[in-house]
């Protein structure tokens, strides 16, 4: 008869060679896809064919793991064209991060870097950050210097997006700051600028103040010339009159309401002519893409799409032929969705943060809401949370089961995962996680185990009894 000790052993050692087995397995099979992943140069056949030139920016382009940090770190900005082969490659930068097509021109983007610096570089004890906008014709490869500015540390002062004023004005989402400012290009003088501070308290709002209170992370200069900003640790985007300030009762989500937005990217406005007033979000705590419609002075979701692989997107636009192009970041791929939500184009990239389809215009410009180009909402997490039917209306629980999804799901979701994540290999997807995790679990109470039923144990816990000599 087997012992209770033996059977426990048994049972450990199964779940332990069953992680083992998932993560090997992984791994193993890391090495043929991580080589579409790992974009390295121009030539390379990354992609299969699309309708047209997509450009691509990523937050590193390291392969085991995605965040490498130190000075000299980089990224890469690449373009690929309809027939799926890289035809421009810049890694000089350490981070890229938005990317603009420039007005009047087919193959000519401005683009956001970052670079890491020295403390001898930023002549001090304490390393710095460059920001800086450049531009780039990728056809000739010639970039020029637009704009640049030096803060003080990394991680919460990389500015993340910049949009074109005019031709001699850039808006900047200041995220060093916690402000959006309007600089000269030309003179390089700030002619305008707003402070989150003039609206928001600083002690009981979003982040931790002054290291990352708002995360500012995107700007837009709209038609009617206010600005929409994306206050990422404040799970809000609002709108901004440079006259008077935030536009009362146009914020979209509130602080800590994650069920609307849960620290969110890059937010593309969509016109009334196109069926907005709308906003196509990356909801990247909610490793989903959604979108809100403007209905009686109010938002309301008309849109959501997510599948079993979405890991923290960062970017989304919608195109002008109804499909959305979405940037995975921990998904580790740009893909596109079209209008019954299925994915119908992927490109495999290591830690991508934002991508542009050229001649498509800026972001969304030019592509219809979701309920004017009648989308079909898509929702393969197995969440329950959020999941919408066709007509992008909310879908009822479908079994017994969702009460577990929903706790498996939502334990994958969320700030604390997407940051394991952010540091863990190329490879590993949520399935993995939580293999190493279950693995890790394992080992640390199969080790309790024995250690509680070993004779050093035995002892401390039923002490010989001595007796005392006369």
């Amino acid at each position: 008869m087997i012992s209770y000790r033996v059977a426990v052993r048994v049972a450990f050692t199964a779940v332990v060679v069953c992680c083992i087995v998932v993560l090997g397995s992984a791994a193993l099979t890391a090495g043929s896809a991580s080589e579409g992943a790992h974009v390295s140069a121009a030539g390379q056949q990354v992609a299969p064919p699309s309708d047209g030139v997509t450009v691509v920016a990523t937050d590193s382009n390291t392969w085991l793991g995605r965040s490498s940090d130190g000075p000299r770190a980089t990224a890469q900005l690449f373009a690929v064209g309809p027939d799926g082969t890289v035809f421009y490659y810049n890694d000089t930068h350490t981070r890229y991060w938005d990317v603009d097509p420039v007005e009047g021109t087919n193959a000519t983007v401005e683009y956001v870097y970052a670079d890491h610096l020295s403390p001898e570089e930023c002549g001090g004890e304490v390393v710095c950050t460059r920001n800086g906008v450049e531009r780039v014709n990728l056809t000739t490869g010639e970039v020029t210097p637009v704009f640049r500015r030096v803060t003080e540390g990394k991680h919460s002062t990389r500015w993340h997006d910049v949009d074109r004023l005019d031709d001699e004005h850039l808006v900047v989402a200041d995220i060093a700051a916690d402000r959006v400012f309007v600089v000269n290009t030309t003179s390089g003088l700030v002619t305008w600028s707003w402070n989150a501070q003039s609206a928001y308290p600083v002690a009981d709002s979003g982040g931790p103040y002054p290291e990352d209170w708002t995360h500012l992370n995107d700007v837009e200069v709209l038609d009617d010339g206010r600005l929409m900003v994306s206050l990422r640790n404040h799970d809000q985007v609002v709108f901004l009159d440079r006259e008077t300030g935030v536009v009362e009762e146009w914020t979209l989500g509130s602080d800590d309401d994650h069920t609307t937005l849960y620290e969110q990217h890059n937010p593309d406005y969509i016109d009334a002519s196109h069926g907005g007033p709308a906003a196509v979000v990356a909801d990247s705590e909610n490793n989903r893409v959604v979108e809100y419609q403007r209905v009686d002075g109010t938002w309301e979701r008309s849109w959501v799409w997510r599948d079993a692989r979405l890991q923290w997107p960062r970017d989304a636009d919608r195109l002008p032929n109804g499909h959305t192009l979405v940037t995975d970041s921990n998904g580790n791929r740009v893909l596109e969705v079209n209008e019954q939500g299925e994915v119908v184009w992927t490109l495999d990239v290591a830690f991508p943060y934002e991508a542009e389809r050229l001649e498509t215009g800026d972001e969304s410009t030019g592509g219809p809401s979701a309920r004017q180009a009648d989308l079909a909402g898509h929702d393969a997490s197995g969440s329950g949370d959020g999941a919408q039917t066709d007509d992008g209306t909310q879908a009822d629980d479908d079994g017994p089961l969702d009460p577990l999804r929903s706790a498996v799901a939502g334990a994958m979701q969320g700030p604390t995962v997407n940051a394991v994540m952010y540091v863990m290999p190329v490879w590993m997807t949520r399935v993995d996680l939580a293999a190493l995790l279950v693995l890790v679990g394992t080992v640390v109470v199969w080790a309790g185990t024995e250690a509680y039923w070993s004779p050093w144990q035995a002892t401390v816990r039923r002490p010989l009894d001595l007796e005392r000599e006369s």
